[in-house]
């Protein structure tokens, strides 16, 4: 006998990941990093045999930069509004704002980010093919202890463990700073650029909106 089974569902506890393409500041913003990652070159020229990464100062003061930080705060204090957090009274901090360039055979362990961290971004520079791919895995240790076999890891699912999602010029990425988040193995000839930056939020000062038309992923 078969049995018609209707079920009521509800997706509790989800994890977000939002994706803007925002190629406007792409010019602006790459001109910069390339002079911060000229200066640390100049500082330590040799790269490192292990972890072949070269990282910028924080440019989260840089004035020419204004612009694309204002955007950046104001889609995640959208981000967190959306969210249901009371961010009514608070206004978003930028904590780390720094240019990585990952060279052939690179890397970036999963890892997530404190000390008062709410929101990791990532906006996209240079993407060569074969380069590395920003991978968000599974926050659910409980699912982990005990995870069945996937019927395909091609599609996003609800047993999914790792996501990976494709880096491309100008593509902002912005998720919560409690998902776990890596970069696979860079193998490009040319370096994979982009800027990485947490962010806090603060209350002491109001904060008004705007609202931004932010795709869900």
């Amino acid at each position: 006998m078969t049995h018609q089974i209707e079920w009521q569902e509800s997706a509790v506890f989800p994890s977000v990941v939002y994706t803007l393409e925002c190629p406007e500041f792409l010019n602006s913003v790459a001109k910069v990093c390339a002079e911060a990652l000229k200066e640390s070159e100049a500082l330590h020229p040799k790269l490192d045999e292990i972890y072949p990464v070269r990282m910028s100062k924080d440019l989260s003061n840089d004035h020419r930069l204004a612009e694309f930080t204002e955007y950046v705060g104001v889609a995640a204090w959208n981000i967190l509004s959306s969210q249901g957090y009371d961010v009514a009274n608070a206004g978003i901090s930028v904590l780390e704002f720094w240019c990585q360039e990952h060279h052939k055979h690179s890397l970036m362990e999963q890892h997530v980010h404190g000390r008062n961290a709410q929101l990791v971004g990532f906006y996209f520079l240079e993407t060569p093919e074969n380069c590395s791919k920003l991978v968000v895995h599974d926050p659910r240790v409980a699912k982990m202890q005990i995870d069945l076999p996937q019927v395909s890891m091609l599609q996003v699912s609800t047993s999914s463990s790792i996501i990976n999602y494709d880096p491309a010029p100008g593509r902002l990425i912005i998720t919560n700073a409690w998902l776990p988040h890596s970069f696979s193995r860079h193998a490009a000839e040319q370096p994979i650029k982009f800027i990485h930056f947490n962010l806090g939020v603060q209350y002491q000062q109001p904060q008004t909106s705007q609202t931004l038309n932010v795709e869900i992923v």
